[in-house]
Parts: structure tokens; sequence; C-alpha cells
């Protein structure tokens, strides 16, 4: 069982840390004497059947004996129901927290458990790229150092940051250098699935279950079992689906819906959001249990702007991976050093979507300012942050005040949602009513856009 977190030493605020905590078990006394394993799950299942996280040949041992689990508070150990029971000394408990006595039975077999902890530096990678990441900057580099450390452990991990930052781009990195990487990896976007199909698409349904359910069929998480699944969008599931989910990721079991038996599942977890979580159980719209559990290691990706020494690389590398043939080889001093100034609100696929529409526009092979789009190309003030507009009338950019009278949350989620309204009407109107090149022209994939417009019924 591990836990990752970053700390700062307080003389140094540049020096970074992260604690990696592993639990020991092993068999004391009993048919398996001598038996012992660590894990970093957050979850260790102890049974005589296969598919437990340690396995004993005790006979007075239930297929389904006992379980540690870690929570905020301390290490718990809980019987699941066992015939011989499981005990702490002389007393059989139900539930109770490991303290000081670390030693514990279950059925005849005694047994112990030790916290290996180990305090590691964030030393920046040495490595300029990390499967499909790349950067030189000391921000990626460090977030490299992290990736290696927890990739092949079966730690969950939450990665936040901006939209377009390449959080995906992270979770199939941890994937493909995880000792699961011959296994499948399931996308799954919680804000793109429609409220009332969530359940049935996270955990799958049998016939029958609700209108339209002509077939069995399995969830993301059977799909994903003995590989990686991938929780975007993490910010968008809705509340009352979040114990559901809490509940695969601390028994590793799903039950579809319309059926009353469960399945196990193996899978590693990797969610990604790049809303505030913290605020957002604050506001109670997001469990804090489920936050405590998703967040195991958390990987922050800085936005763009902030390692604009990573532009050449990045030019260089979405140049050469282009998904057709060109003869471009790079772009100009004067390009770069525009797209160095530039805000790039829509951080790493902003960048990838200009320069893919910037080569077919190349007379030669270098992109030159006469390939770059008329917002990059003509105006000063694309370089940067985006001006602030002056207020009109009946409010900000022509956006209504919200009423005073409202909770400052309440003013602010309906002044962004005037604004989302009103940016995506123009921006339609400036496409044509072409969705993908809305999204192209924002700077955000295809889904979000979709997404957005359903959310404000535009269409």
């Amino acid at each position: 069982m591990s836990e990752i977190t970053s700390v700062i030493n307080e003389h140094d605020l540049s020096h970074k840390q992260i604690n990696l905590r592993r639990i020991r078990v092993e068999v004391l006394d009993g048919p398996d004497q001598g038996k012992w394993a660590e894990f970093d799950h957050d979850v260790v299942r102890i049974g005589a059947q296969e598919g437990n996280h340690f396995r004993i040949t005790d006979s007075t041992v239930s297929r389904r004996h006992a379980e540690i689990t870690r929570t905020r508070d301390g290490l718990v150990l809980r019987d699941l129901g066992s015939t011989n029971g499981t005990f702490v000394g002389a007393v059989r408990i139900r539930e109770v927290y490991l303290g000081e006595n670390r030693r514990f039975r279950v059925g005849k077999t005694e047994m112990e458990f030790t916290l290996k902890d180990e305090l590691v530096d964030i030393v920046p990678a040495k490595e300029t790229r990390f499967e499909g990441l790349v950067g030189q900057s000391r921000s990626l580099r460090e977030v490299f150092s992290v990736l290696e450390r927890v990739a092949r452990t079966e730690l969950t991990v939450l990665v936040t940051g901006e939209t377009g930052t390449g959080k995906e781009l992270v979770s199939r990195a941890l994937h493909q250098r995880s000792n699961r990487k011959n296994g499948p990896f399931i996308v799954f976007d919680c804000g793109a699935i429609p409220a009332n199909l969530v359940e049935s698409e996270l955990f799958g349904h049998e016939r029958g279950a609700f209108t339209g359910a002509v077939s069995s069929r399995a969830g993301v998480f059977e799909q994903a079992h003995g590989g990686t699944i991938f929780l975007d969008e993490l910010g968008e599931l809705p509340l009352e689906l979040q114990p559901n989910l809490l509940r695969v990721l601390e028994q590793r079991e799903v039950r579809r819906v319309g059926d009353t038996r469960t399945r196990a599942v193996d899978v590693r977890v990797v969610a990604a959001t790049n809303r505030d979580l913290q605020e957002m159980v604050r506001e109670g719209r997001f469990r804090e249990d489920l936050y405590y559990r998703l967040n195991v290691v958390e990987v922050k990706l800085p936005p763009l702007r902030e390692r604009a020494e990573d532009l050449p690389m990045l030019v260089e590398h979405i140049i050469k991976h282009a998904p057709f043939e060109h003869s471009v080889r790079g772009c100009t001093d004067d390009v770069l050093r525009l797209f160095c100034d530039y805000h790039w609100p829509g951080n790493i696929r902003e960048l990838k979507n200009t320069v893919l529409r910037c080569i077919p526009f190349c007379d030669g092979d270098l992109i030159d300012l006469h390939a770059l789009p008329d917002g990059l190309r003509g105006s000063k003030a694309s370089a940067g942050p985006l001006p602030e507009a002056e207020p009109t009338e009946d409010g900000m950019d022509g956006l209504p005040l919200p009423d005073s009278e409202l909770s400052m949350r309440e003013a602010k989620d309906q002044l962004i949602n005037a604004f989302e309204r009103r940016y995506l009407e123009d921006l339609l109107e400036r496409c044509d009513g072409n969705v993908s090149k809305a999204a192209r022209s924002a700077g955000v994939d295809r889904k979000t856009i979709t997404r957005l417009l359903k959310r404000h019924n535009i269409r």
C-alpha cells in the first residue's frame, strides 16, 4: 500500500519530495508460515480463493476473509463475513483501526503487517521525453520523475491541469511504462455521456435492465480488466453516481445494472480533471471520500505559457509526427518568438492544431508568418494574455451583470454560463456551424464543444 504526496522542504522552497508508503504482510504462524508480500494497493484483500491480493491455503480461512484498507485516518482491518473470524489479540473484530498492535489472526493463521516508508527527492529527470510527452523545462522534467516512480506501481493517479495540457498523454504514458502495458487501455469521458447512461457505460448492464437494453453488455471497468482505465473529465461525474465509483475503487468489483451478481475487476485507475476538485468538495459537489481515494498521487501539469522553453521541442515533435506527408522541417525565428509570447489558452492542443494547420500553407520548408492563422499573424494583442474588455452599459463585454443578491458562486456560475453561450454562438456562426472547425478554432477537442453545446441547448 503506498501513498505519494508532494512536500515542500521548509528550508528550500525548490526542494520537493514524495513520500512512498508500502505495506508488508507476512504469515507468522500457520500453513503458509514465512510467506510475505508488499503492496502499494490502497485495499489489500486476504482470503483462500484465487483473486485475493494475499492468498492463504489455511482451511480455516474463508474465500474472502478480511481486508486492510488505507483511509485518511489510518489503516483499517475489516472482516468480510468470514466463518472463523478475524482477531486482534483475543478479540474477534468486525472492523478496527490497526495502530500499535500490528498483529492479527485470520482463522488459525497469525499475521503481521509492517509499514514500509520511503521519502524520495523529486529530482528533475535528465530525459526530455517520456513516451509521448516532450519537454526540457524543469517543471515537466519533475513530472517525468514522478511518472517514472509511480508507473510500475498499482497506485491510483489523479492528473490535473488546464484543458489541452496533455492529461490523456500522461495516462497513456503511465500505462505503457507499467506492468499492464500488454493489457487494455480504456478511456471513459465522464462528461461526454448522457447522465442517464453513465452508470450503464461504467459498470455494464444486463438484458432488459432498462428500455433499449436488448442484450447484456460489459461496462468500461470490465473492458479494462487486466489493464488501465482512464477516467477523463472526472469533475463532470454526476454526484449521485460517485458512491458507485467509490465502491468499485474500494472493492475492485462491479455490479451491472439489472444484475445481482458482482464481478471482480483487476484495473489500474488514472483519472483526470481540469476542475478544482477540492473546491467542489467544499461546495458539496464532489464526495470527499471519493476525492481522497482518487488522489493517492496527484500529477499537476503546468500550462504551456509557463514553460515557453519547451516550445522549440514541441513544434519539432508535432511537425515530425504530423499525420500526413509534408516537407516542412521547422519554423522561422519570427514565428518561434511569436509562439513564445502568445498566451496559449488552449495549451498544447491549441499549439498542435495551429502547427498542423500551418503546414499546408507553407511555401518552403519552414513555417513563416504568412502561414499562421490570422488571429496569430496580424495582432500583437494575441501575442499575450487576452486584454480586458471595456464594460458596456448592460455588463461586461455585452454580458449581463449578475444579480448582486446571489451568492458569489451563483453569480459566478451565471456569468460563466452567459459567457459560454455567447462565445459558442459566435464561434459556430464564424465557423459556419462546423463543430470540428469550431473546436480547432477554439483550441479544444471536438467532444468539449459537443458537450458545451448540449449543456446550453444550442442547435
